[in-house]
This record gives structure tokens, sequence and C-alpha cells, in this order.
């Protein structure tokens, strides 16, 4: 498109779908730079839809886009997006010129998160303002509603989408790693918008029409109805529509900041499920939201809920996240607090006086209340979603990490501080507001974490870790006691906010006094913690302390099961230590073990060697801060770990899984199935299936055991009559063909389902073998027995009749000491 300046727009936009078809990458962001710099708004809007899909995909998942998540720095076209998606490239520009203007662009209500979606068929409005103003009212109802964003926030949420629309991966490939384009993209993004340092880039265009609102205020107060809270404005220079032409320069700086944030919280955290769902429906919760929803009902195109539309059964959202969106959440999590801890020292204070006159940017104020307000309900459902849903393997990794950096925001302040081990590093005091702010982040998640914990195998080392992890965080010096301090400002009395002055304070020369003074920051920060549990888990919460004596009991639990993981990789240690020490060079000849059902209990590919011994490290280690974190004592713990190993070395480990009698055999208790996960007992499993098809093992030539079966099938074949004649006789030769032809009737009798019994009666029968002459180590006694008679100068012949002679009495000999045997 070297001059498409003549071209009328449907055949701008005609001819780009045809070169997205026939054209590179490289060319065809070549011609949309140039289209770009030389068409006006007016005529690029009618491209931008189809631009937006074609980058990212539908938001159905059948158009792919560019494949973001799938593009990596290995690809030649991984630096030819990055450019042309960079927050001061091509598309940005693109996108800055249209919101110069006022186009629209229609998202479906389908589209929206779950909850969100679910709010607006029941006719009420969301909780989050982004999607105030915007509803579009068709006349066929609501269920074709639509939703009018301007091209900033039709491009993000279409960037944000990308990250859970479903996609069809080629064969192999997934998107799940860090490195990707689209992960390379949200940090690029969340370091243009939200900068630690300085302030947002201006747009090239003039962006007066932005129509970002303020976050709800309901957030940090929402659900505790019974204390009536009323929170100021969240900022300043913001109210509850869009801002007008003649509005605050300072504060249209970050109307794209609290666009980005608040759709990727929205698209990405904003989902739970049904349980949850209804749980937030409870009459606490709505009574909470009546003042909010009160405040809104004034504006216009608010939707009127029809009959019967307010019910649950409009919430139906199958929420499963994936390995990569957790990751990218976290990134989101560790940026926030990197941007948060930005915020200049005497901007820190979350209640500044009544009489400071003290300007703030707004930038700085929303450093101030961005996780809060922002970040701290939604992330807690979406976690606590992912701790009761997750699947109990490895990949657990990354909701776990995601939950340790959000609690920890002192890693990201950015400060260089000397290097000093995770384990001595003290929390500092100034943290401890925001831990008491956030404690069921700290407590409820924790308990919901030991219930996981108790049910996961924590033999495997990746397992092992996790538990460690979590423990060592948690007993960083001064983080207990900022949680159970937190814990006993919940447990204060309700009278005490019934007291409440307000929170203008005076100092001594005003009239008032320190002691008053600090008795009302007390006072505030009972009320901050109650506001914080009852807005996450409703009035009626049963609120269970980390500390107590019931969490306690699920702690000690916990180490029982430590201990037995401990036990059980110390005996798979030891067991394949004393298999490498009895192994030699003849084992490849088939001298050393031959059992293929002589394997580990409870022992993994990962399970062995370095991992067992990591494995013991991170309990043991885990063991001990778990008792430094609720002050166990160790005498009370080794006695409970002596005692266990003692148990165990009594024979405990070899009885079978603890089950019950069903109708087809033995049926696995959950105490049975924990016990075969924790590797603490086991079924003694061998091979029940026919002999001379069992997998050919590494001590066998592969050649000959399909030899010696083809020729073995062939003779029983046609003498299976002689050898049922034969071992059925009663005298000497019956004995002596009982012992030379294979017989599963003589074989030990073994628990068998149903299914094998019945595979095991078709297959009994006499027969003859030939498999034991295919092992490496018959063919190796066989050559020293020819070589042994070549240096006595017997030839192959009379060596064979030596070998065949010595074969037959040693048989004798067995079948007449087997009966004597049998007589005692």
């Amino acid at each position: 498109m070297a001059a498409p300046t003549l071209q009328q727009p449907s055949f701008l936009l005609a001819n780009l779908k045809a070169d997205a078809t026939t054209k590179p990458l490289l060319q065809r962001c070549q011609d949309l730079v140039k289209i770009i710099d030389e068409y006006p708004a007016k005529e690029l809007h009618l491209i931008f839809p189809w631009l937006v899909e074609s980058v990212f995909g539908s938001l159905d998942g059948i158009i792919a886009g560019w494949n973001l998540r799938l593009l990596h720095s290995r690809n030649n076209e991984y630096i030819i997006a990055m450019d042309f998606l960079n927050p001061s490239g091509p598309m940005m520009k693109l996108v800055y010129k249209l919101q110069a203007e006022e186009y629209k662009y229609e998202i479906p209500v389908n589209y929206l998160p779950g909850p969100v979606k679910a709010c607006i068929q029941e006719g009420v409005l969301p909780d989050c303002p982004l999607f105030h103003n915007k509803l579009q009212f068709p006349l066929s109802g609501l269920l074709t509603l639509n939703l009018a964003l301007n091209p900033f926030e039709f491009f993000m949420f279409n960037f944000a989408y990308c990250l859970i629309t479903p996609k069809n991966y080629p064969q192999g490939q997934h998107g799940s790693s860090t490195d990707s384009a689209y992960f390379v993209l949200v940090d690029t993004y969340l370091k243009y918008f939200l900068p630690s340092e300085g302030s947002v880039p201006p747009s090239p265009f003039s962006d007066s029409r932005g129509s970002v609102t303020a976050p709800s205020p309901r957030s940090s107060s929402v659900s505790f109805a019974g204390y009536g809270v009323h929170s100021p404005s969240l900022l300043k220079h913001h109210i509850f529509h869009q801002p007008s032409v003649n509005a605050d320069p300072a504060a249209q700086e970050i109307w794209r900041s609290e666009t980005l944030l608040q759709l990727f919280v929205e698209v990405w955290l904003h989902h739970y499920s049904l349980e949850m769902y209804q749980k937030l429906q409870s009459p606490q919760v709505k009574l909470a939201l009546l003042q909010y929803r009160l405040s809104m009902s004034s504006m216009p195109c608010q939707p009127h809920a029809p009959p019967g539309s307010g019910t649950l059964h409009t919430y139906q959202e199958p929420f499963t996240p994936t390995e990569e969106h957790v990751l990218v959440v976290r990134l989101l999590v560790k940026h926030l607090h990197a941007f948060a801890n930005s915020l200049k020292p005497d901007q820190l204070s979350p209640l500044p006086l009544a009489h400071s006159h003290t300007h703030t940017s707004p930038l700085e104020e929303f450093k101030r209340v961005v996780v809060q307000r922002f970040v701290q309900q939604k992330l807690y459902l979406f976690l606590q979603h992912c701790f009761g849903h997750w699947p109990l393997d490895a990949s657990f990794r990354a909701v776990l990490e995601t939950w340790l950096s959000y609690i920890q925001p002192w890693r990201y302040t950015g400060e260089k501080t000397n290097p000093q081990p995770d384990q001595n590093r003290t929390v500092p005091d100034k943290w401890e507001s925001f831990v008491q702010e956030n404690l069921l982040m700290y407590t409820k998640l924790f308990q919901v974490f030991l219930n996981r914990a108790v049910r996961t195998d924590l033999v495997n080392a990746k397992n092992a870790l996790m538990v460690f992890r979590v423990a060592k965080v948690f007993a960083q010096p001064n983080l207990s006691e900022m949680i159970q301090k937190g814990e006993q400002f919940f447990l204060e009395p309700e009278h005490v906010l019934h007291h409440r002055q307000p929170r203008g304070y005076l100092t001594p020369s005003q009239g008032g006094s320190y002691l008053s003074s600090r008795q009302k920051v007390v006072t505030d920060m009972v009320f901050r913690v109650k506001s914080h549990v009852y807005a996450l888990e409703g009035q009626d919460c049963q609120y269970k302390q980390m500390f107590g004596p019931e969490l306690r009991g699920a702690v000690m639990k916990l180490i029982q099961i430590i201990a037995q993981a401990r036990q059980t990789a110390k005996r798979i240690s030891d067991q394949s230590s004393e298999v490498a020490a009895n192994t030699s060079f003849l084992s490849w000849f088939g001298l050393g073990s031959s059992d293929v059902n002589n394997t580990f209990p409870g022992a993994e590919a990962e399970e062995s060697g370095e991992c067992l011994k990591k494995t013991h490290e991170f309990l043991d280690r885990a063991l001990e801060n778990l008792c430094q974190i609720f002050k166990l004592n160790q005498g009370q713990l080794t006695q409970l770990i002596s005692n266990l190993s003692s148990s165990q070395d009594d024979g405990n480990c070899k009885q079978l899984p603890d089950c019950i009698q069903g109708e087809n055999g033995l049926i696995l208790t959950d105490l049975g199935r924990r016990q075969i996960i924790s590797g603490l007992r086991r079924f003694d499993i061998h091979y029940q299936g026919d002999p001379e098809l069992q997998p050919i093992r590494s001590y066998e030539n592969a050649l000959l055991v399909r030899l010696f079966y083809r020729i073995s099938s062939l003779v029983n074949e046609r003498f299976g009559g002689h050898m049922n004649a034969l071992c059925s006789r009663s005298d000497l030769l019956g004995r002596l063909g009982r012992h030379y032809l294979t017989d599963p009737g003589s074989i030990t009798k073994l628990k068998r389902s149903p299914i094998s019994q019945r595979a095991l009666e078709r297959n009994r029968h006499p027969r003859l073998s030939l498999r034991p002459l295919a092992s490496y180590r018959t063919i190796l006694l066989l050559l020293l027995f020819y070589a042994f008679g070549a240096f006595l100068t017997f030839g192959p012949l009379s060596s064979t009749v030596f070998i065949l002679t010595g074969g037959f009495l040693y048989g004798l000999l067995m079948t007449l000491l087997g009966d004597k045997l049998k007589t005692h």
C-alpha cells in the first residue's frame, strides 16, 4: 500500500483483510504504520475493531490473531509484534488518535466476567465504576446488552481478555512461558502506565474525553453495614461521571492508569464459583451494597430488572484458571507492590491529619490506595478459589508464589539493604497496618493451605518445597506478632466502636492528650480490621484464629504427616542405597535383582537420589519454622517424631493400606488413600497375567524371547493334550512333569480381582516355557559350562548331554525333596 490516499475507507478495510492472508507480518505492520500516519481518525475508526481482533484474536477464541501467548523471543515475528504494540508504538498511536474523538466500540455483555454479567442481567449496576454510563440498551431486551467503550478501553479489554480466551493451540505447544510476547507486553504496559518513578507520559493527542471514573469507595467497607461506614471519595480529583473538558488537567493524567488497572483486575481476577457468588449475595452483603446502589440510582441508563431476573440462575461461570493466568496475576501483584512502595515518605500515612493542606498529585494518591481499593477483595476471592480447586500437584507452586508475593510487600520496596538470610530478616514495623488490613490473606488462606498440605504427597520434593516456603515466610521475625495483634483487634468487643470519636486528633496543646490520641489510633485500627474481615467474609462469618487451639491441632496433624513423610523418604533413600551397593557390572547379565515388582513405595521418577535428600532437607526446615511460628515445644516434637519412627520400624509400613471389603474386593478408604500418597503403606503388587506375555525385561534378549515364544507356542498347541495327561498322573512321572511344565495351579494363591481370576482360568493348563533360556544370565551360564567342557576336552554334543542330564537329575531331586517337605 504505497499510496493508499485515494482509496475509500471500505476499500481500505477490504485490502487490509486481503493482505492479512497474503503478506508476511513485517510488511503488514509497515503498511499499517503508513496508514496510521496518513489517514484521519474518521477513516481509521472503521478498521480499528478489525485490527484489534486480528492482533489479539476474537473474544470467542475462534480467531487466533497473532498468538502472542505462543510468540517467544526466538521467533522472527517477536520483535515485529513488540515494536508494533509497544506503549509508544504505532498501535497505541492509533488508539490515542481515535481517543481524541468521540468514537465508541461495543463489547457484548456476555463476554464480561461472570459476576459482572450476572449483576447486569439481574438489573443492578456492577460495583466497578468502569462499567458505569457505558451500557447500551437495544430494543430486544437485556440479554443482548452491549458495553460502549472508548478506544483505549476497547484496546485494553481485548488485550486483557486474550489471556483467558480458550485457544486451540497447535500440537505440542502451550502458552505458559514467562518469556512470551504477551507476558512481556503485560510487564511493559504496567511499567509504562503505572510507573514507579516519574509520571505517566502524556498522550500525543488531546484526550480530554477520557471516560474513566473513580473506583467506588465501597471497596473498603462493603459487607460492613453494621458499622455504617461512609468512606471518602477515592481520588479527590474524580467524581462518578465522565470528566468534562474543563476538568483539572492534573486529574486527567492518570485516567489511563486507572483504566488499565481496573480492566486487568476485572478480567483476570473477578471470577469465582457459584458457591462464592451465592455467599456474596447474602442479605448482609446486599444491605451493605444498598447505600452504594442508591447513590447510583440517579444516574442515566440504569437498567431495570425484568420480572424474575433477580435469581442466582443467571450466574453460571466454570472458572478454571491456567498456570499461565496465575503467573500473569503474580506479575501484576509484584508490580503493584513496587508501584505502591514508590510513594514518597511524606505520603505514606493512610490517615492524613484533618488540618493538613499538603497537596498530593493524583498519581501519588493513586499509589496510596491502589492495593487495598483495587486489588485486595478480588485477589482474595481468586486465590481462595484456586486454593480450593487446584489439583494436588506441583503446578500449585504458581498459585502459592502469587499468594506469598502479595503478603510480602516489603520484598518490593526497591531499597538496597544489606543482604540477610530470609530467616533473619525482620519485617519492619511500618508494615503492621498492611498485615492487619489484609488479615484474611494471612490467616484464612494459611488455614486453607493446611487443608491442602495434609492431603499432598510430601515425599515429593516439589510438594515438600511448597510447605517449606510457606513455613519460611510466616516464620519471619515480627510477622506472627503482627498477625496476632490483628486478630486481637478483630476480637475486640463491638461496643468499642460505638464510642468512636471523630478522626480529627487533638494534640495536648489543643486540649487533648497523647493517651487519648493513641486510643483513637487503636480504635481506628479495630475498625479497619473488622471492616476488612466483614467485607471479604460477611458479617456472619465464623472467624477461626490462626493461633487458636483448633488451628494448632491442625498444625500438629501436619507435623505428624511431615514426620511420616521424612521417615518414608529416609526409608526409600536407604533402600535405593542398598540396591546401588549390591549392584555390580554382572547386573547387566541379570545377576542382580530381576524382580520388576521390587519398586520403592511411593517413589516416582524424580524422587530418587538428590531429590530425596532435598525432600528431607525441606521437611526438616519446615518443621523448625512451624515450631518457631506456633511456639511449639521442641522436646514434645522430638518425642512425637521418635514415637512415630518406632511405630513404623515395628512393621507398620508392611501393613496393607486401610480398606473395607466390598462386593468385588477391597475398597480404599480416605485414610488408605492418604497412606498410599504419603508412601506409608502399599499393596504387594504382582504380575497376574500370562507369564509368557510379560514385558521384555532389560536382562532378556528381545529376539530370543520372541523366537522361544513362537517355538513353545507351537509345541504347546501340538502336544498340549499329552502334557495334560502327563501332569494329571499321580506317580513320579506326573510329579516330574508338573515340575518341568508350567502349571499355574502350583503358584501361591494371591488375592485377585474378578477379572484377573477369569483370565487365569483360561490359562490354567500345563505348558512348556522356553523363556528362561532368553535370559542373559542363562546364556552366560551355558557359555561358562561349554567353556568348561572345552577346557576338559568335551565336544559341544557331549557338553549338551551333560547339561541335559544334570538338569534332569536336578529336577528329579527337587521333586523328591519337595514331596518330603510337603509331608513334613
